[in-house]
């Protein structure tokens, strides 16, 4: 196990005020929005800590973020730390009523959210789905939301002068490794999100390791396309090259051209992302056109991946270094990661070794640990188990065991040298371009479509995106549906990646004697029409 050195920092205040002092004047952010040193994102943090002050925050109180990568995404979260608060990010592909649910279940005080993106009106979307335990909303851009409490960015940070720099100090104090930082909702298969709870100190160790292991320094420049929302590209994104010293570039909308634009304007270095975003950049007519030599480090995950991909980002893209890795929402998205040095196959058979500190075991009926190469279900103990599911402690007690173990749903084995390869999942978890899709929680938004009398999705393969859903439903007595009308509806209604790409009508979804829905039926009929 690696033990802890002067250079770790385990609270997210201490990690940019030694930032400041260490890398001072060299950007610590860049985008079209502006430039911060690291200098300036210190003193930005504070000044927005203090208005949050000023605002009635407490510490403990959870505070949301609803905006794709923005500059003013990473301030707002790190004065949420600093203020000793809980960061609660809100997936941006997510429509009103989910977001509401979301903020509902969080008792969030507070929203950031932007005024538009993508089209759509954030604070008019949340409209009649905003609960009533959130205080205020504040807009990152555009006019503030209707409400008398809501406000703009500008109008917020304006509140700092009502409080003293030293009243901020005090509280940032308080955070200790032991505070909790942030509560990220994961779905699971239970159809109703959780809130993963996790705190600073186990949070920044993993991100320094993992920058420590990818080998991000201050020289990088790293575009960030994985969203702020997700840990990998919060955690293993902007925290990490935070830690790394680097240089961040937030990634709103991934457009495979744009991104080869700033990968050659901007001299990108690290360029982290599903292999769906690989793939893209491999396949675009004006790959050919760029300079991409400032290329060093990729890494990966969410998906099986093809060995030619791994040789096509060495050789076509010029990555120095391709590394995959593993983890989940309750490990703080840390668990195993490759190494400088692996080969491609490794790298793309296996999602590599545990990190430092971090132990995983395959476990067999009875939870007995298996050898090499056997197959059970993955097992991880280390400081990166969550420290519990929020208000939840029934679910906390079925997921981490008494021994420690967090019981991840999924199905793996490891190799002679420690390698995790994750060969099936438990769970009836599928990933659509790199975004997890649960089932249970896209079911239960179907139903309250009012033509649907029952409904079941399972994953089924698709060459863009690696596996879509795929919905059986039975409509109600009398309606009528066609799958472009469920399709729109559900466009309107949940994130797209959620969207089921394929309908089918049935009479009667297949049950056990327990009315349990057989969905090993389902798949086998997927694949006979396929």
């Amino acid at each position: 196990m690696r033990t802890m050195t002067d250079n770790d920092i385990l609270t997210t205040p201490a990690l940019i005020a030694r930032g400041a002092a260490r890398h001072g004047a060299h950007p610590a952010i860049e985008s079209e929005h502006g430039r911060l040193t690291y200098a300036e994102l210190d003193a930005a943090r504070l000044e927005a800590a203090r208005a949050l002050l000023a605002s009635g925050i407490e510490a403990g109180d959870r505070i949301a973020i609803w905006a794709p990568n923005l500059p003013l995404w990473i301030v707002a979260a790190l004065a949420i730390h600093t203020a000793g608060a809980v960061l609660v990010p809100v997936n941006t592909r997510m429509k009103g009523l989910e977001a509401g649910g979301v903020l509902h279940d969080s008792g969030a005080r507070l929203l950031f959210c932007c005024g538009t993106f993508l089209g759509e009106s954030y604070p008019a979307m949340l409209g009649a789905h905003r609960p009533a335990t959130l205080e205020r909303i504040v807009v990152f851009d555009g006019a503030p939301a209707d409400g008398a409490l809501d406000e703009t960015w500008n109008a917020f940070v304006a509140r700092a002068a009502q409080v003293p720099l030293d009243a901020v100090r005090a509280r940032e104090a308080g955070v200790t490794p032991d505070t909790v930082m942030d509560l990220m909702f994961t779905s699971g298969t239970t159809g109703r999100p959780k809130g993963v709870m996790t705190a600073h100190g186990q949070n920044l160790r993993a991100a320094q390791d993992w920058a420590r292991i990818a080998g991000v320094g201050q020289d990088d420049r790293y575009l960030i396309v994985n969203p702020f929302f997700h840990t990998f590209g919060y955690k293993a994104g902007w925290l990490a090259a935070l830690a790394g010293g680097a240089t961040v570039l937030p990634h709103p909308v991934f457009q495979p051209d744009e991104v080869l634009r700033r990968v050659a304007r901007e001299r990108v270095s690290v360029l982290p992302g599903p292999p769906t975003l690989y793939y893209a950049l491999l396949d675009s007519p004006e790959r050919a056109a760029h300079d991409l030599s400032s290329l060093r480090v990729a890494v990966t995950g969410a998906a099986a991946i093809a060995p030619s991909l791994i040789e096509r980002m060495r050789a076509e893209l010029g990555f120095e270094t391709v590394l995959t890795g593993y983890g989940l929402t309750e490990s703080c998205g840390f668990a195993t990661l490759c190494r400088h040095g692996d080969d491609a196959d490794t790298v793309a058979r296996t999602s590599g070794r545990a990190m430092p500190g971090v132990e995983i075991r395959i476990a067999g009926p009875g939870g007995a640990p298996l050898g090499p190469d056997e197959t059970g279900e993955i097992r991880v103990r280390g400081y990166n188990v969550m420290r519990g599911y929020f208000r939840q402690p029934d679910a906390t007690r079925e997921t981490i065991d008494a021994d420690g173990w967090l019981h991840t749903g999924d199905l793996g084995c490891l190799d002679a040298n420690g390698n995790l390869r994750i060969t099936d999942r438990i769970k009836d978890m599928y990933i659509a371009g790199g975004f997890n899709c649960y089932p249970a929680e896209i079911e239960r938004l179907l139903a309250a479509h009012p033509s649907i009398a029952q409904v079941a999705l399972i994953g089924v393969p698709d060459a863009r995106l690696g596996e879509v859903g795929h919905a059986y439903v039975v409509l109600r007595p009398n309606a009528r549906a066609s799958a472009d009308e469920l399709s729109e509806w559900a466009r309107r209604n949940m994130a797209n990646y959620k969207v089921p790409r394929h309908f089918t009508f049935v009479e009667r979804l297949p049950v056990s004697a327990a009315g349990k829905v057989l969905k090993y039926r389902l798949r086998a009929a997927a694949r006979d029409v396929a």
